[in-house]
């Protein structure tokens, strides 16, 4: 009978099997290869239909104002992604760009699902304060999705948990459990074990895509470090260590932003 850490180190050679013989993606703007098993067509169905069930077992927004701003944030920064995979001769069908406003003050979140479905929350937008704050942390989650972070952390986890089968066949076997895999995999949970590291590394690199996201849009990419600090500051310097959380230190995600400040700052000031 094999150990559970036996299991693990079995499914983690599963998966890097997989992605020798199935072959890897490549995130944009980093050229990091990737694992990503899951066919985009069925990432972004079950991602519409989640993304429903969220809007409707929430309370949206009625202040007019704070929906139109996070809309037209949202909407110069869904512009800018589009003529950069344009540019880049990728497609830009999969996305049908939804920005909607969730009224709860006490989450300090956002989120972006397969396809361009953004969720943001009231509690944050104290903490963005304006145009280039919103655009920080609306970046770093488009960024997200324009990476395929969900279907590589999507991909790990159906090999390590649910043994590698289809989604399709997830969906039918075990649709709750395939859907709380979905759920965590674009930000609704915070999972420690073999697939960590992975989610590190996803924030570092959304940081680097976000900066450039929002610099073409013509938002200030210099604006992304004071934001970290006001987050920071708004959990009361209360984290776990580096080692048990899915985001990197403050410490060590400014230092990532500082170090690809100038690659984001020289766009912004080309479009100025």
């Amino acid at each position: 009978m094999k150990t559970r850490s036996g299991k693990i180190i079995s499914s983690l050679f599963c998966l890097v099997l997989a992605g020798v013989l199935l072959g890897c993606a490549t995130v944009p703007m980093t050229g990091r290869q990737q694992l990503t098993l899951i066919p985009n067509n069925e990432l972004t169905a079950m991602s519409l239909q989640s993304y429903q069930q969220v809007l409707k077992g929430s309370r949206l927004s009625e202040d007019s104002k704070q929906v139109e701003w996070v809309r037209r944030v949202g909407n110069r920064l869904a512009q800018a992604t589009e003529n950069y995979l344009k540019d880049q001769g990728l497609s830009t069908s999969e996305y049908q760009w939804e920005f909607n406003l969730i009224q709860d003050d006490e989450q300090i979140n956002a989120w972006c699902m397969p396809g361009g479905k953004v969720a943001v929350y009231t509690g944050i937008l104290p903490i963005a304060r304006d145009d280039d704050g919103l655009a920080v942390v609306m970046g770093h989650e488009i960024a997200h999705a324009i990476a395929k972070h969900g279907n590589e952390r999507m991909s790990q986890q159906l090999i390590v948990q649910l043994g590698g089968v289809a989604l399709s066949e997830a969906l039918r076997k075990q649709p709750a459990r395939t859907q709380e895999l979905f759920m965590t995999s674009y930000g609704a949970g915070t999972q420690v074990g073999a697939l960590l590291p992975y989610s590190r590394l996803h924030e570092s690199e959304a940081d680097r895509i976000g900066l450039i996201i929002m610099a073409m849009a013509g938002f200030d990419p210099r604006q992304a470090v004071p934001f970290w600090e006001r987050m920071n500051q708004a959990s009361g310097g209360q984290r776990p260590p580096e080692f048990l959380s899915t985001h990197p230190a403050p410490q060590s995600r400014i230092a990532n932003i500082n170090q690809h400040l100038p690659e984001a700052l020289a766009i912004y000031n080309s479009r100025r």
